[in-house]
């Protein structure tokens, strides 16, 4: 059991999220379906080879497994609610032309796709493997040839712990070669689904999530409701940003097998998203009770996290990283404790978790992006240039394009005004590609344009996310929208909210000062931009620096409006 479970909490969705140690394990299971075996877990979907489709079903194509890296194809399903509870088949015919690209589009690709080709050559191949992190993780390789024409489920799995992300195309190869010889095995087909969220978050081509959906659609047709798929699509949903289609999808698994780790996990993420934190506190137990392990942990963490209690979170990240074993499960848990060492401004501490993340997987993009942003706060600019720069042109993301752009403007050489432009100008272009693929993007395109481009898509696009779900994050996107727009009296309830809860958070308490210095409340301004300087004095290259400029002049403004101190007169001896 997680330490002090019981007590409740939340959980953001703004961190990576760790694979569940079930999406190795319930592939693992299926392989063994018809040997002898021992009882499953109460819950456990037992018998399920007896219950696969009827044997005159047409056996499906393997529809989403040619053209690996034609990434602009689109899928006539694409459109489909990922909540919707009806889950047909894939349409067997060819997928219609790819209509034409934008060259914004075209240019995250090829960043994306040179850099990825740079780490392939370094890792090497690997076709047996599978990684599916954050948000997936079953591997399944090897074919069992089923001649009874029902659907089956044969997989060896290996711990997705084991395994990098420069094995995760070698990984999706090999399924796809595996499901052209068994194109029945509804297991590997949820398996492949996952496969493609990974390949869509991890490596920035959002084009990848219709394949996704059509995958999980074809697992359903072979198995109706069977819960790999069900889970694989609540976390499609939840990587689109549809977090009431990923609760729930994640149901719909839990009623089915009440112990599947992946629905358990991303059901508290969804709730979490939504702003149902105290939901989330009651989800994170059950969870805790039903499958206590790593993924739990560290959103039981976080949940403490949000409200203030690093101390508990601290400790239970710690509790986490002694009992973890692989190096993919050390990487993620080191990295976490990085960031939240970052957080509160101890750059030393951050940096020695981040090396341990690397120590045990060099290639950890969290761990990578997250040293380089604690070397920025620690003054080591250049190294942190270096750092994000190889972090893009793997995977070009908003959150380290964003984090580099802002890098190059407060460096200042020449040349960097435009370095940060074309940082910013593909952010724009992810966010398209995100959104033709079905992911509500509103949250991204609110932080960044802000800032950085159009503020008037940036309140349109935080007042659209606002109205779908209230959180600490969205809250605050939608004040500092507000205030960029010039509307502070407004942004002002917005930025008191972001911080009601107690999450300690230096980019939140920054905006809530800017704002409130903007409406005159100059005193609450001078204390909650200290309070961010303090917590955090690296928090953002740029953001940081208008702070302290911004209370230089509120000191000084001070100063010179204060009344003269009163002098008492003086008095002779006596009192006269």
């Amino acid at each position: 059991m997680a330490p002090e479970m019981n007590d409740g909490g939340t959980h953001s969705g703004r961190r990576p999220v760790r694979p569940t140690a079930a999406d190795a394990t319930d592939v693992a299971d299926a392989a063994t379906e018809g040997a002898p075996t021992a009882a499953p877990a109460p819950g456990a979907d037992a018998g399920a080879t007896e219950r696969g489709a009827d044997a005159d079903v047409e056996t499906p194509m393997v529809a989403g497994t040619e053209g690996m890296d034609e990434t602009d194809g689109t899928d006539t399903g694409a459109n489909t609610p990922p909540a919707q509870v009806s889950h047909p088949g894939p349409d067997p015919a060819p997928a219609p032309d790819a209509p034409a690209v934008d060259p914004r589009v075209a240019a995250v690709r090829r960043v994306g796709a040179a850099g990825r080709r740079w780490r392939a050559v370094q890792l090497g191949a690997c076709a047996a493997l599978l990684a599916v992190a954050m948000t997936a993780g079953a591997v399944a390789v090897g074919a069992l040839r089923d001649g009874g024409g029902r659907a089956v489920a044969t997989s060896a799995a290996v711990s997705p712990g084991l395994l990098a992300g420069g094995d995760l195309d070698a990984g999706v190869t090999s399924l796809q070669a595996h499901l052209r010889t068994q194109p029945r095995d509804f297991g590997s087909w949820a398996t492949l689904g996952l496969a493609y969220v990974e390949q869509a978050r991890t490596q920035g081509d959002p084009s990848r999530y219709p394949q996704a959906r059509k995958a999980f659609d074809t697992s359903l047709s072979l198995r109706a409701d069977n819960d790999q798929a069900l889970a694989g699509l609540a976390a499609l949903a939840a990587a689109r940003h549809d977090f009431r289609g990923a609760l729930t999808d994640a149901d719909r698994a839990l009623e089915r097998n009440p112990y599947n780790e992946r629905a358990l996990c991303t059901r508290i993420d969804a709730l979490v998203e939504l702003g149902r934190y105290a939901d989330a506190s009651k989800a994170a137990g059950t969870a805790d009770a039903r499958r206590p392990g790593i993924p739990v942990f560290t959103r039981y963490a976080y949940a403490h996290e949000l409200r203030g209690d690093v101390t508990t979170a601290r400790r239970v990240l710690t509790q986490a990283l002694d009992g973890a074993t692989g190096p993919g499960d050390i990487a993620y848990v080191a990295t976490q404790l990085g960031q939240l060492a970052w957080n509160q401004g101890d750059y030393p501490t951050a940096l020695a978790h981040y090396a341990r993340a690397l120590a045990a997987d060099d290639g950890y993009l969290p761990a990578l992006e997250g040293r380089a942003r604690a070397q920025a706060a620690s003054g080591r600019r250049e190294e942190a240039v270096k750092g994000l720069e190889a972090v893009v042109a793997r995977y070009p993301l908003p959150g380290p394009l964003v984090a580099l752009g802002e890098l190059y403007e407060a460096r200042g050489a020449a040349g960097d005004a435009d370095r940060a432009r074309d940082q910013y100008a593909l952010v724009d272009a992810w966010t398209d590609l995100a959104r033709a693929n079905g992911v509500d993007v509103d949250l991204d395109t609110a932080l960044a344009a802000a800032d950085h481009g159009d503020r008037a898509a940036a309140l349109r696009a935080a007042r659209a996310e606002w109205a779908r779900r209230h959180t600490v994050h969205t809250a605050d996107a939608l004040a500092w929208a507000l205030h960029v727009n010039g509307r502070d009296a407004e942004a002002l309830g917005y930025a008191r909210q972001a911080t009601a809860t107690g999450y300690r958070n230096a980019g939140f308490l920054y905006h809530l000062g800017m704002i409130e210095r903007a409406t005159g409340h100059a005193a609450a301004a001078r204390t909650h931009l200290t309070a961010a300087l303090e917590l955090n004095p690296g928090f953002s290259p740029l953001g940081a620096r208008t702070a302290r400029s911004t209370l230089t002049a509120l000191t000084a403004l001070t100063a010179l409006t204060a009344p003269p101190a009163h002098t008492a007169p003086r008095t002779t001896e006596g009192g006269r």
